[in-house]
Order: C-alpha cells, then structure tokens, then sequence
C-alpha cells in the first residue's frame, strides 16, 4: 500500500514539474515557393462571316401584281388536286425508280444525303419559308433542312409512314396549303432575272411582255404557278434533253406575242404542251416518256380557262 502511494505521489510530481516548465517554440514552417501556374488563353472560336446575300436585281419592266386570299386559296386547292388528287395519303410519296421523295401539296422533291440531284431539289426551301414566316415546325424538320430527307430510299420511307415524324410532317404539310402556294408565288418572281438571264438578248424583251401579259390576266397566276412546280425554272442543265429543256424558261420562250386576256392563257398552255411534246421526242427511247403525255395534255389545258 505505501509502495502504490510512493508511486502515484512520484507520478503527480512529474506531471506538475512538467506543467511548469516552458514550452519550446515550433521551429518555424519551412515555405516552399509555388511556382507559377501558366494557363494557355483557350483558342479563339472560329466565327464564320454572315452570308451576304445579294439583292435580287430584276430585268427592267417586269411587273409582280399581287395575290388575294382567294386566289391564293383557289389555286392551292388546284394544285393540291394536279399532284395529290386533294387527297392527305398522296401528301408524300416516293414514286417507283427515283431516288427522293415528293411532299407537300406540290410534291417538292427532297432529296436524302449523298443522293446526286439531278432536278432541282426544292423542299429545303419551303422548309426554310416555314421558318421565315414564323410557322412552328418540329426540330428534326429544322435540322434536316441542312442534312436531307430522312428516309434512305423507297423502302425506308414506306417502312415509317406509321412513325411519329412521319405523321407531324403530313399534318404540318396538311395545314399549310396556302403558304405553300405562297412560296411558288414568291419563287416564279425571285426565278424571273435568272430566266431572262439565259434568254437571247433579242428575246427577252418579248419574255418579258409575254410574262406581265400572263401576270396582269385574270387568273393568269395558276398557270404560272403550277408549270412551275409541275416543271421547274428550266434552268440547269441537267434538267435537258438534246440540250433543250421544257420548264418555265422554255414555255415562256416558246410563246408568241400576246396581250393580257384569254389569249394569254390560250398562248401559255400551247406553249407548255409544245416543250413537253419536244421533251419526248427528245428523251431516251428506253424511258418511254410517251405514256405520260396525255396526262400532261390533260394538265396543262387546265391552264386555258380562268380560275377565278
């Protein structure tokens, strides 16, 4: 018992002799110098330069007479029977042996990436007048402006006409029929300069008489409109048999002097039917163009007669 006692009292005795003893001070830290860190500024982003587009120069006396409501709603419902017999299935199609398809009331060719476009491809346009004109389109629509259709080939197409873009497409095409017309309006003036540009100087005066004399008839826009979209500008060259074409620059060419009126519209579908004839017997004997003359006979006679 008195040997524990010693102990703890020894013990105590330590502790309380080293509480009052000074602490020694800390060595001070030893500070190392950090060197710099150096941050490369990021590369500058690329920023492409705006595309300038340059204004449209028209020929000197070429007139744009406007269109009303009603004629815009009369020759969209013409032309929505011409290419889809006014029917919603016939919207979109891809025909047996091209390599795009047709959509819209006018059928306009969309071709898919990679595809060689030998007609003039013009649903990337209507895409973009959708947009320009503050009609609400789905992403992909917006996106696929820019890297075609969306359907490989016939096939493909035919596989999705039960998928969901398929259908807001048809919808969308459906609903806009007027604008659509709207935007072959708007083509048929800005195509003018481009027209008269590959006429012969000696011509174009006459070109220019006969397409005011077409524009100022009373329903003279519904001819104008329909060949275009049924037959395109006439302007590239691979849209030629023999070298020559059979769209609106070659009806316009082909037509005799006329006035405003019914002769006017008389003038036009005879000039149509002549290039379209012309194009058969121009085309490849293996293609057999031939069988669908009467049906563009049939077309272009609608061009005689007013619609308004």
């Amino acid at each position: 018992m008195k040997i524990t006692n010693l102990f703890v009292l020894a013990s105590v005795s330590i502790a309380v002799l080293s509480a009052c003893q000074p602490l020694r001070p800390l060595p001070p830290p030893v500070v190392r110098p950090i060197p710099p860190v150096i941050v490369e500024p990021p590369a500058p982003i690329p920023i492409p330069a705006p595309v300038v587009i340059p204004p449209i120069i028209y020929p000197k006396g070429v007139e744009r007479p406007s269109l009303s409501d009603y004629e815009l709603r009369v020759i969209s419902d013409k032309i929505y029977l011409n290419e889809a017999s006014s029917s919603p299935d016939k919207l979109m199609i891809w025909a047996k042996g091209e390599n795009f398809a047709s959509v819209g009331i006018g059928h306009f060719i969309w071709y898919p990436a990679g595809e060689p476009k030998r007609f003039d491809e013009t649903f990337p346009a209507m895409i973009a007048y959708f947009i320009k004109n503050g009609v609400e389109i789905p992403r992909w629509l917006a996106n696929a402006r820019y890297t075609g259709a969306p359907w490989r080939n016939k096939a493909t197409f035919d596989h999705a006409k039960n998928d969901k873009e398929f259908q807001q497409l048809k919808l969308l095409l459906l609903n806009t029929k007027e604008l659509q017309t709207k935007f072959f309006f708007d083509r048929i003036h800005e195509s003018i300069p481009q027209i008269v540009k590959l006429i012969p100087p000696q011509d174009r005066q006459r070109v220019i008489a006969n397409y005011n004399a077409l524009a100022h008839t009373k329903g003279g826009w519904y001819p104008l409109i329909d060949y275009i979209n049924f037959k395109g500008k006439g302007i590239k060259a691979s849209e030629r048999y023999n070298n020559q074409g059979w769209g609106l620059l070659q009806a316009l060419q082909e037509m005799r002097p006329v006035t405003a009126g019914p002769q006017a519209l008389n003038e036009f579908a005879r000039a149509t039917q002549a290039v379209l004839e012309r194009r058969v017997r121009n085309s490849p004997r293996a293609n057999n163009e031939a069988r669908w003359l009467p049906g563009w006979r049939n077309r272009t006679n609608t061009y005689r007669h007013s619609l308004i």
